[in-house]
């Protein structure tokens, strides 16, 4: 063609249409790109081109009309379909509609209008030569590396918040349960609360779509957190709680005559030989005070590291109490030690007592030759208010550091 039009027709021309017609086709890619993959990194990349999921739809109808399925191979690139036909292909979207969509497009500098003298959209030949009227796709060409590049970076963005997200929500996770350890160690520390509340409170927001700066500032409000629990829990003041229980708990353990270590007549005899007959009183005050839940004066953690031998015969995770009963639940069965005596001692000792000894009894499992009768007579000892499980770990711990 002599001549390329460069305002529309009956329509004011605009700053948009004048850069879209001055882009020099040196800046094309030089090769071939598939339609609509330039349409899908297009979609991911709409925001960074001020276009709408409408427009996008507009432009995969006009993008049908062209008959190659890549841009580039030919350089004529005009379509000329009817505005009938473009709402026809767009499931009968109105014209005044599809024009504004049309309209963005322009204006988004991915569309060109090549318009006729009477506005028609046509192709003309004239021998070889062809003269076509219409929307020019050229400009989306040759836009196509900026299209792909734009949606990489969206794509690492969003990266980076899906990773930043986990970390968040790792952390939220954190904090509930260094709440409910440094309850169980300082219970009556106010700080706890705050820490749970702000682990729901994380939880919820992270139900809504959160920007990276939002992500970032829960990230760094629950960092501060962390550290101030971790603090208080690796602190001298916790340090000396445990330790100040621990040798209150030896104490009480060498004043008594019978110390659970040491007891030659249950380990090396039977559940007859030392284990008197436990008075079971129906009444409803008796009741009441037999199912009083004894919690354990010592850590889990401690629990944890006297037991080693817990994780050779248990894989699951076992960091809170209920996860320790279970674990307990799952090897009493193995040990020889029948429903009867378990429940029984669940009902003297509390189900976490209960467990604590159980675990116990496994790491000393080759020294004992009737677990069910051992656990009947600690039972016997609960049941009579002379019992505790600390020194029972603390004696692991201590035989541990001094193999």
């Amino acid at each position: 063609m002599e001549y390329t039009p460069i305002s529309p027709f009956m329509r004011p021309i605009s700053l948009a249409h004048m850069r879209v017609v001055q882009q020099p086709e040196a800046a094309a890619p030089g090769k071939p790109v598939s339609k609509w993959e330039l349409l899908r990194e297009l979609s991911k990349a709409q925001a960074t081109f001020g276009i709408s999921e409408r427009d996008l739809t507009v432009l995969q109808g006009l993008l049908s009309f062209f008959p190659d399925d890549a841009l580039g191979r030919n350089a004529d690139m005009v379509i000329f379909p009817s505005n009938k036909a473009i709402c026809e292909r767009l499931n009968g979207m109105p014209c005044s509609t599809m024009r504004r969509h049309i309209a963005r497009l322009v204006d988004a500098g991915l569309l060109m209008r090549r318009d006729s003298p009477n506005g028609k959209r046509y192709v003309r030949k004239h021998g070889e030569e062809r003269v076509a009227f219409g929307f020019d796709l050229s400009p989306l060409y040759r836009r196509s590396e900026e299209v792909a590049r734009a949606a990489e970076a969206v794509r690492e963005a969003e990266e980076r918040v899906r990773r930043l997200r986990e970390v968040v929500s790792l952390m939220r996770r954190d904090l509930a349960s260094l709440a409910e350890f440094g309850e169980e160690l300082q219970p009556s520390l106010g700080l706890w609360d705050q820490l749970r509340d702000k682990a729901v409170l994380t939880a919820r927001a992270l139900r809504r779509k959160l920007t990276l700066e939002e992500l970032s500032a829960y990230r760094e409000d629950l960092e501060a957190r962390l550290d101030q629990a971790r603090d208080i829990i690796d602190g001298p003041e916790t340090e000396e709680m445990i330790t100040n229980d621990a040798h209150y708990e030896r104490r009480l353990h060498n004043s008594n005559k019978e110390t659970i270590d040491l007891e030659p007549a249950l380990e090396k005899g039977g559940p007859a030989a030392g284990a008197p007959h436990i008075e079971r009183d129906t009444s409803v005050a008796g009741g009441e005070e037999a199912e009083t839940k004894r919690l354990p004066k010592i850590p889990l953690h401690l629990v944890i590291a006297g037991c080693p031998s817990l994780k050779t015969f248990y894989q699951g995770e076992v960091r809170h109490w209920h996860q320790l009963y279970s674990a307990a639940s799952h090897v009493r069965p193995a040990m020889g030690i029948s429903a009867s005596a378990w429940e029984e001692a669940q009902r003297f000792m509390g189900p976490e007592q209960a467990s604590i000894v159980v675990v116990a009894m496994l790491e000393r499992f080759a020294e004992i030759r009737s677990p069910g009768g051992y656990l009947r007579a600690l039972t016997t000892k609960a049941a009579a208010g002379e019992f505790s499980c600390g020194p029972m770990i603390m004696a692991l711990i201590s035989r541990r550091d001094a193999a």
